[in-house]
């Protein structure tokens, strides 16, 4: 993990709330953090937590894991993968099935070009408690597509 670069944060911040158009206070009060706290973080006074980070996140409207990266919290490739994966997991048009076979073939380009950082595996339990990953789609734990009719 990436030590905490709080005065890039602080900074980011303040432009995103800025952008936002939302003073310090009106950010604090969405976000559920006290005024001075905010303060802090935009100063680079203060090392916020995932939970105030996804909270301020929530309140500007902007991508949890876009602030986890500039707080060092999470590496920007972790953060790549992580937006891929719920893209296709939350695709409507698409059924589980469907969504399974695209994890896998994901993840093989992925081993293929040596980007697939370890303990970032195939299989993964969903917020449903299901596993999802390419091993799911098969119900066997071979990988290998069911076999069609003819």
């Amino acid at each position: 993990m990436a030590s905490l670069n709080v005065g890039n944060l602080g900074e980011y911040l303040r432009e995103q709330r800025r952008t936002a158009q939302l003073s310090l206070r009106q950010l604090a009060e969405a976000a559920g953090v006290s005024n001075p706290y905010l303060s802090q973080i935009e100063r680079g006074l203060r090392k916020p937590s995932a939970e105030v980070l996804q909270q301020v996140a929530k309140a500007l409207r902007i991508s949890a894991e876009t602030l986890y990266v500039r707080a060092g919290i999470l590496d920007e490739r972790e953060r790549d993968e992580l937006e891929t994966r719920a893209v296709i997991l939350g695709d409507p048009s698409i059924n589980e099935q469907q969504k399974q076979v695209l994890l896998q073939i994901y993840e093989s380009f992925r081993k293929e070009n040596g980007t697939d950082a370890p303990g970032t595996g195939p299989s993964r339990a969903g917020a449903d408690g299901a596993i999802s990953g390419p091993r799911a789609a098969d119900g066997d734990g071979t990988g290998a597509a069911p076999a069609q009719p003819q």
